[in-house]
Formats: C-alpha cells, structure tokens, sequence
C-alpha cells in the first residue's frame, strides 16, 4: 500500500514548537485563507539509527516550482507521477543525496541540531509575511478535538514530511513512489526557494518503481555517482537544436553503457552504448524521444538494470542564453 491522502499544504507559517519527548516532531501551525493546520515534522525516528538524515538546500531549483505558485491555498491532493508536482527523492532529481547528514534532534550548543535547523528558516517565514509554506505529506482531519499543540478547531494537518518508500519492512505498507514529504519555503524579496529534505537512516535509496518497497538485490554503495552527468547544452543556437549532454567515469575502472540510458523529465528515453575510460568524458548528443526544454527540465542516467546512477535538473532561468552550456 501506499499513503492514503498524498499532497501539498500551501500557507503561512505563524507559530512553532520545538520537538521534544520520545517522539519528537518539529510543530509548525500553517494558516490559508481559512483555515488552520499543523505540520508535523518529525525531528528522531523509532528505528535505530535514531538520527535523521537531513539536507536544507538553500538556495532550491526545480522545474516544478513554477507550477507550485500557481496552486490555490490549502491542502492539494497529488496524484502519483513524474513530472507533476508530487516528491520523489530518488527520481524526481530534487537534491543530490550525497549531501545529506544525519543530524540529531537536540544538542546543547546553537545551531547544532535538527530542531534549530528547521527553527532558522521557520522563524524567517514568520517574519515574513510574503513567505509561502509548502507542506508534502500525507493529511489528516479535520477532528473533532482541539489541535493538542496550537488550540484551533477542528484539529487537521499534514505529517509523514519525510521519505515515503525505502522503508524497514515494519513500515513497508507506506512505501510509495512519488509521494515523499518535504518542506519547500518560498520568500518573495529577494526571490528564493528553501527545500527542506529528510530521510530515516532504516530507509534504502533504491527502490521498485511501482511499489516503492526497497529492492531484495543489495545496490553497491559506489554505484550511485559512478558516472555523473557534468554539464547540458540546453538551449543551443541551431535550428533544430542540437542539445548534448555530457558524462564524466569518477571511477578508477572502465565503464560500459552497454544498455544504459538517458531520460528526460517525461520518462522519455534514449540507449547508450560504447566504454567510457577511468575519468574521461564524453559528450553525447541527445537524440529523440529525449528533449531537453528550455522551461526546465530534469536528465536521469540509469543503468543496464534502470538503476539510478545520477541525475540532475534546472530551472528555465539557468539556460536563458542561447549557446551556453550549463555545467551541474
């Protein structure tokens, strides 16, 4: 199974409690235009480790914030699929997972644990009426009782604000693919995104792309980032365009991309072939159905097996000049 009420809360943050207690989540009470709700962000998980692992991308780019904006406030269901609006840590190209640290919930000292993390950028958007929240997870309410953190009535929300699918087999039944939560903060002066991510250290990167369950055939950890994709002509100045993209072996061995494939935000694909050298790079010249837009888009590299090997994304800014190579 999979979450039952996936989407997106949209609204303005107003207040927040730092988590605590023996399971501890990170409160925020989110308003729209009218109603109330609490976010849940959990800050320690039930399974060991109990530190999650974050990452906080200042400075978030990704195709899919344009069509964000466009959303009503409140709560948006999302249906499951690429390319939409929904999360998906692992194919939708949102972060690079290497990035990411695990962080315990409370440490003396400041600005040292996850509850001070997610505080710093909370406490901007309260004061910030011009700040936009954006909650992924799963909802629930409204209820009958009183919100037990923030007193407004009827108690609704949104948790599950974390990776979805990868689970311990204990929380197998809430895998799914493109329905991960997460926290994305938009400030309008200056213009910035903030994308807050969190993983459990219990839960896998590889996963089915249908069920989200974690894959029976352990993936070699030096596999992810074996070969990267450095660079994308995008917006090129012939007509057709003649868009490439180009791969970089960070490995100390010959690869072959016998079978391997490049795919575009749209799941299109294009069959690679040939060796590359330890450390070399290659250009490739993208070939139909592939098509790399100029509105933004995402590129995915996957393997002989469809395992994800790297992938990357831009928005429409980034390739604003024609001829200029985008370098990731």
């Amino acid at each position: 199974m999979s979450l039952k009420n996936y989407g997106v809360l949209k609204g303005s943050a107003i207040a927040r409690r730092l988590g605590s207690g023996p399971s501890p989540h990170y409160q925020v009470r989110l308003v729209d235009q009218g109603a109330d709700h609490r976010i849940a962000i959990n800050v320690s998980s039930k399974l060991p480790p109990s530190d999650l692992e974050y990452l906080v991308d200042e400075n978030f780019r990704h195709p899919s914030t344009e069509a964000l904006k466009a959303l009503p406030l409140g709560f948006t269901p999302l249906p499951g699929g690429g390319g939409g609006r929904a999360l998906d840590f692992i194919r939708g190209n949102f972060f690079d997972r290497s990035l990411m640290k695990a962080l315990a919930p409370d440490v003396p000292g400041p600005d040292n644990d996850l509850n001070e993390k997610l505080d710093h950028f909370f406490q901007r958007a309260m004061a910030d009426e011009q700040a936009t929240v954006y909650a992924f997870g799963e909802t629930w309410g409204p209820e009958s009782a009183k919100d037990k953190y923030f007193g407004f009535s009827p108690g609704r929300g949104i948790h599950d604000i974390h990776m979805n699918q990868g689970n311990h087999p204990s929380f197998a039944d809430q895998d799914g693919v493109w329905q991960d939560g997460g926290v994305l903060l938009h400030f309008a002066q200056p213009e910035q995104w903030v994308g807050i991510f969190l993983k459990f250290q219990s839960q896998v990167w590889h996963t089915d792309d249908r069920t989200g369950h974690a894959l029976t055939t352990p993936v070699p950890e030096q596999h992810d980032g074996l070969v990267r994709i450095i660079a994308a002509l995008v917006n090129d100045t012939h007509a057709p365009e003649q868009e490439t993209v180009t791969l970089l072996n960070t490995s100390p061995t010959p690869v072959s991309l016998a079978g391997w494939v490049l795919a575009d935000r749209k799941k299109h694909q294009q069959t690679l072939s040939g060796d590359l050298a330890p450390g070399a790079a290659r250009v490739l010249r993208v070939q139909r159905p592939v098509e790399l837009t100029n509105q933004g888009g995402s590129i995915s590299l996957l393997d002989a097996q469809g395992l994800k090997v790297d992938g990357v994304s831009y928005v429409r800014e980034q390739v604003r000049r024609p001829g200029w190579t985008l370098v990731f």
